[in-house]
């Protein structure tokens, strides 16, 4: 089965990962009109997207997946929806919960009421694997149970499950991927391997958590793309897919790759 999809509606499209994908699309599948959605906080970058400005088939518009009126507007004129909007840092949730539970679950609801309303063929939800909580043993299945750790976590389990909600009640068609931690391109220099580097560039030490002994799952930001984009146009409408590599390491060994593994200057926090 192969679905053909005609005008998409990307919401957080100027981000990292949403930048990475509009990219692979008009690449890919340029006869798709695109349609970028993104308010331009912090981690939202219209530059991110420059090169398309002016092409047939692509559109830039500033604003909030909380607007119900624009989202509205938008999507009477999309097929489909991807919803990469989302407030995504751990750190941040703990000074700022309620914008995380603001674009997170309000904002994918103000999604799936326009994608239930105007009849949309696809409503992909980009979520996270975070939403599984600690991992004691082995890897996560997309049947595990919800353990959040955090305000983000927990914003993006509410926001799976409203979408979820919608799915049962409605019958919005709803894909959801979980993806592990990602790396690449234009993503904003918060996370570890961004601020390893660039601390690296600098010259300067190179933080870890704690003793950097903390396992996870890095996957980089294009090979993520390409399975959301198979799951788009592909994957039965009603499942969830965990994406990842499968090949764990651990923080010291990812600063290791990043700076002089002989150099000591690993600084714990």
């Amino acid at each position: 089965m192969t679905r053909s999809i005609d005008r998409l509606l990307v919401a957080g499209a100027a981000g990292f990962i949403g930048s990475n994908f509009v990219r692979m699309i008009r690449t890919t599948r340029p006869e798709v009109q695109v349609t970028v959605l993104d308010k331009l906080t912090y981690a939202g970058n219209r530059a991110n997207l420059v090169e398309f400005e002016g092409q047939p088939g692509y559109r830039f518009v500033q604003g909030d997946i909380c607007d119900a009126d624009l989202v509205d507007s938008l999507a009477a004129e999309a097929d489909a929806v991807i919803n990469f909007a989302a407030e995504t840092h751990v750190d941040r949730s703990l000074m700022d919960p309620f914008s995380f539970i603001e674009t997170d679950v309000r904002g994918t609801a103000v999604l799936c009421e326009a994608a239930r309303k105007h009849q949309h063929e696809v409503f992909l939800l980009v979520s996270t694997d975070e939403v599984y909580g600690d991992v004691a043993g082995g890897r996560s299945r997309e049947d595990d149970g919800f353990k959040p750790r955090s305000p983000y976590s927990a914003s993006k389990a509410g926001g799976e499950h409203l979408a979820r909600a919608y799915a049962e009640s409605f019958g919005l068609p709803l894909l959801v991927t979980r993806g592990s931690n990602n790396y690449g391109p234009y993503q904003y220099p918060e996370k570890l391997i961004p601020v390893l580097i660039t601390n690296a560039i600098d010259d300067m030490k190179l933080p870890l958590y704690n003793d950097g002994s903390a396992v996870r799952d890095y996957i980089y930001v294009e090979d993520h793309c390409r399975a959301i984009d198979l799951v788009l146009h592909t994957a039965p409408i009603g499942e969830v897919y965990n994406v990842g590599t499968g090949a764990e390491t651990n923080g010291l060994r990812v600063a290791q790759a990043v700076g002089d593994v002989e150099r000591p200057e690993y600084e714990a926090g």
